[in-house]
């Protein structure tokens, strides 16, 4: 029932900006919580970004200051824009979705990834 789609990936210049979208369908907006999870080239997946269910939000440390994530419920999409973009940052990005847990967000669904890649 749950589809999460990414789009808006793509190669861009060091210190250049880059905005991701991922549009969303039976996500139950009032328990849930959003986010962006990335996986560099031969490292783990790690967390990037979430947009929870009260309209808060945190960022990861190593983008902090740079990626901002939002959401418009109206139209179903989670957004992610990237500014002062660094070869580092390169990336499959995966939008993703699942129940708060109290304490975590327990990631459940997931979109296919859409790759962004920053040139030296």
């Amino acid at each position: 029932q749950v589809q999460l789609v990414e789009s808006g990936g793509r190669s861009v210049a060091t210190g250049g900006s880059l905005g991701l979208s991922c549009r969303a369908s039976g996500v139950d907006y009032s328990n849930s919580c959003m986010g962006w999870l990335r996986q560099a080239p031969g490292q783990q997946r790690n967390w990037v970004a979430t947009s929870y269910r009260d309209g808060s939000r945190n960022q990861a440390q190593a983008v902090k200051g740079r990626f901002t994530v939002s959401k418009d419920i109206a139209k179903n999409t989670l957004y992610l824009e990237m500014d002062s973009l660094k070869p580092e940052d390169t990336a499959m990005y995966y939008c993703a979705a699942g129940p708060w847990q109290h304490e975590t967000c327990a990631w459940t669904y997931w979109g296919q990834g859409t790759q962004v890649t920053v040139s030296s």
